[in-house]
């Protein structure tokens, strides 16, 4: 079974969110779609939804804490109102454009797994790292697994390549290849893969022994190409 997330980042509307959850869960029911489907609206598109069991809906980020004093942030009392239990941890964004430590994305990561949430959580390198070699590269994603459980039962992994994120480049599927083994030959744990994804390359990603599913970004957006890939991928492992 594969596992498919969008990631809406800073787009859609709390009624366009709607229709497009409802267009989705529909077309799972109608077409028996098997594989897990994640979707992670902007926090003011969370809703209570009712989904097909295989449809899931997540946070793409929140502060570790109950609730308090946090001006512009989100809890686990504004989660939980919804019956969310799904969250994204430590994508680039998060770490590149908002500068979270290491240390404040471990401590978001253990505060919610203590509260039992399944956790996405993300690593990925720049170019600059990229390009000095599969060594240093792999030397830096696992230092972003410090002072995070990689036991944890409710852990998925995304390997999203900076470099490729939003740019159009996407990694080749020897990279996807060499660096999915490394992962997965010291976390056993599901593993998705994530940079500039798109409905024409969908299908040969996800086809790779070691990758285990997308998080997807744009290209998951019009909800008619997120049905696609669900269609693309629903035969695939």
């Amino acid at each position: 079974m594969l596992i498919i997330a969008s990631n809406f980042k800073t787009n859609h509307t709390r009624k366009s969110t709607k229709e497009f959850i409802l267009k989705t869960n529909s077309f799972i029911k109608e077409n028996n779609i098997k594989n897990e489907v994640l979707i992670f609206p902007t926090s003011s598109s969370l809703d209570s939804f009712s989904c097909e069991k295989n449809l899931n809906i997540g946070v793409q980020n929140a502060f570790s804490a109950i609730k308090g004093s946090y001006t512009g942030e989100i809890g686990l009392e504004q989660i939980e109102e919804f019956g969310l239990k799904t969250i994204l941890i430590g994508h680039s964004e998060r770490r590149e454009i908002f500068k979270e430590s290491q240390e404040d994305i471990s401590k978001k990561f253990n505060f919610y797994k203590e509260q039992g949430f399944k956790i996405i959580y993300c690593i990925g390198e720049p170019l600059e790292i990229k390009n000095q070699g599969l060594d240093k590269t792999l030397d830096y994603l696992f230092a972003q697994f410090e002072g995070i459980d990689t036991s944890y039962e409710n852990l998925i992994l995304a390997y999203e390549p900076i470099w490729a994120i939003g740019t159009g480049v996407t990694a080749t599927v020897e990279d996807i290849k060499n660096i999915h083994e490394a992962i997965k030959s010291k976390i056993d744990k599901a593993l998705l893969y994530g940079g500039s994804v798109k409905l024409e390359n969908i299908k040969e990603i996800c086809s790779l022994k070691s990758v285990d599913g997308a998080l997807i970004g744009t290209a998951s957006w019009d909800v008619d190409d997120f049905i696609q890939i669900l269609e693309k991928t629903k035969d695939l492992k």
